[in-house]
């Protein structure tokens, strides 16, 4: 693990683009908290007033850019330095006064939904300034059912700050304050298991043995708490369904979807479909079994090629094969993320205390900021498409929409994600002359299937039965979270898949659960939608007309940002989710490839 003294400054990120220093960042939050004082004096004016109303919704916009700018400073700082004290300090600074505005703010849209919307609709079609805020303000009255009184609002904002304070205390426990194992692998060498060592030697380390070792010493670093991470978990549930309950909706999962108005099928299609159509990962791994030559196929056995595949990539030949990749999307896509992978926009390297895993986060008034932890993996490399695939995505919305619709939602967040990917197959399916590399590509396709989709739906399903548990007043520890596990790998992955005791756990170490719950469905949706949509754009079954048309139609797409439903975006793009059969594709399409794979492995 290097450290970050040792690091080139074109390898880190250049946080001076959004505050020089913690002095412009002191300023600033001053002159916000200036600002936010002027918020009361319009609540007895705007129903009556258009002018006042004008006022205040431009108001709330510019509170909103300098609250991103103030929080996500010394959020991003703590990512690369969880100990960072003067990161953390600021940090509990504004949210304390993201929490104080939740609360002098709490009027606004209770008042708003008491001027009748046909007087809005007409304010809006005179007022220009107002034409970029008519989704956000038609959204008010379509989900009004959900919003209560000033008062009761008002009460429920005071808690707006405790509400994350579960998912503070899971990134301390997972990020700061937990312990890496140490193991002494076949080779004689000692390393720390870190997620990214752990990753490394999955995907490269022949030895099973090496494999089970890197494994039971990374969850164990999680299984030692594995009871304090039920009670964070139970104690996030909990406080969902509260708000379930408070904000008037049937179930969790309605309010996770309602807001982006999805319906409930859409969740329920993907996860029904991918678990009837799961024949083709069990043969997958029957297949694994034996060209590994194994006699027990365990989890950990997921990530290691077939073929004796360890090419090291760096990172500047990372960038150039991403970069050659993407040229189907055409010359401006190509120009726009060369842009993205300049200098001072990736945080690339593992250094102590970083927050693992990587993202891709837009600052409007900035631009687009992405954190890794390149290890020199074929898979890395991937993780570098799909991130970049997420920048060029808040680079076109930023570009195409105002601050009130560019941020698209999850939803669709995961679209250019997996469509960069799979251009990044083709691509180096394409200029590869090594077999062995053929067959590591095409394993990454699948893996790429069985990550994305299949894995998603499964963790899609757990989440869906352990809040069903809560909202139905069925009590939860890890040994319920276990069971679902247990019962949810076994009916994905059959009997070819022998289940560790410690693989149980898996959901503890999974960030998505504790920060952003109900978020991973949409890895799988997006998936889907991107295999229709790539299909349409490369396979020349389809006219030049036709395909020209398509690559139209996804890159406004990337424009739309959040300025319609995702699914009306994704209809306009040409992919219909509340058709099953988009998530039937995906399951066809993992046959095919094994079948492919098999075809390559016995040549």
């Amino acid at each position: 693990m290097l450290s970050r003294e040792n690091i080139d400054n074109k390898y880190k990120w250049n946080l001076s683009d959004i505050y020089a220093n913690w002095e412009s960042w002191e300023k600033d939050l001053e002159n916000l908290k200036e600002i936010i004082k002027e918020i009361p004096t319009f609540e007895t004016s705007i129903t009556a007033d258009e002018k006042k109303f004008i006022e205040l919704i431009k108001l709330e916009e510019k509170i909103q850019k300098m609250i991103d700018k103030l929080y996500l400073y010394p959020y991003m700082l703590r990512d690369l330095d969880s100990k960072d004290v003067v990161a953390a300090e600021k940090m509990q600074i504004i949210e304390h006064i993201y929490s104080e505005y939740s609360v002098i703010s709490s009027w606004i849209v209770p008042k708003i939904l008491e001027i009748p919307k046909e007087t809005v609709d007409k304010w809006i079609e005179r007022n220009p300034e107002l034409h970029e805020h008519r989704f956000g303000l038609s959204e008010l009255y379509r989900l009004r059912e959900h919003v209560l009184d000033k008062d009761k609002e008002k009460l429920l904002s005071y808690f707006s700050q405790y509400m994350g304070a579960v998912n503070d205390i899971y990134d301390e426990l997972s990020i700061s304050d937990i312990k890496w194992n140490e193991v002494q692998l076949s080779n004689g060498e000692k390393v720390q298991v870190t997620n990214a060592m752990y990753s490394k030697i999955l995907e490269e380390n022949k030895c099973q043995d090496d494999r089970r070792k890197a494994f039971e010493a990374l969850y164990n670093s999680y299984f030692i708490n594995r009871n304090t991470y039920a009670a964070i978990y139970r104690g996030q549930i909990q406080r969902d369904v509260a708000g379930m309950k408070a904000k008037n909706y049937k179930s969790t999962l309605e309010r996770a979807l309602e807001s982006n108005n999805i319906p409930v099928d859409v969740y329920l299609n993907l996860i029904g479909s991918a678990k009837e159509n799961s024949a083709p990962l069990k043969k997958y791994i029957e297949l694994r079994k034996k060209y590994l030559g194994i006699s027990e196929y365990h989890y950990y056995d997921n990530q290691i090629k077939i073929v004796d595949y360890k090419k090291e990539f760096t990172y500047e030949n990372a960038k150039d094969i991403v970069l050659e990749s993407v040229l189907p999307l055409g010359k401006e896509y190509q120009n726009n993320l060369s842009t993205a992978i300049s200098e001072g926009w990736l945080d690339v390297f593992e250094t102590p205390n970083k927050r693992s895993g990587a993202y891709s986060l837009n600052i409007y008034d900035v631009h687009p900021y992405m954190l890794l932890n390149f290890n020199g993996t074929l898979d890395s490399v991937f993780t570098l498409a799909h991130e970049l695939g997420h920048t060029l995505h808040s680079m076109y919305s930023t570009k195409a929409q105002p601050y009130a619709t560019h941020d698209y939602t999850i939803f669709v967040a995961e679209v250019a994600s997996t469509f960069n990917e799979k251009l990044l197959l083709d691509h180096m399916l394409k200029i590869s002359t090594d077999k062995n590399e053929r067959i590591a590509l095409i394993e990454e396709a699948i893996g790429n299937i069985v990550g994305t989709y299949y894995l998603q739906s499964l963790f899609a399903n757990y989440e869906y039965e352990a809040y069903k548990l809560v909202e139905n007043g069925t009590p939860i520890t890890a040994d319920t979270l276990d069971e679902i596990m247990d019962r949810l790998f076994k009916e994905y992955f059959g009997e070819e898949l022998t289940m560790d005791e410690l693989q149980k756990i898996i959901w503890a170490r999974i960030p998505h659960f504790f920060n952003s719950p109900y978020y991973v469905y949409q890895y799988a949706t997006s998936f889907s939608a991107s295999s229709k949509l790539y299909d349409k754009i490369t396979n020349e079954k389809y006219s030049e007309a036709e395909r020209k048309e398509s690559l139209e139609k996804y890159l406004n797409l990337l424009k739309s940002g959040g300025s319609d439903f995702p699914i009306n975006q994704l209809k306009d793009a040409g992919v219909n989710l509340l058709e099953k059969e988009n998530f039937e594709a995906v399951a066809m399409e993992l046959s095919r490839l094994t079948e492919l794979l098999e075809n390559e492995l016995n040549k």
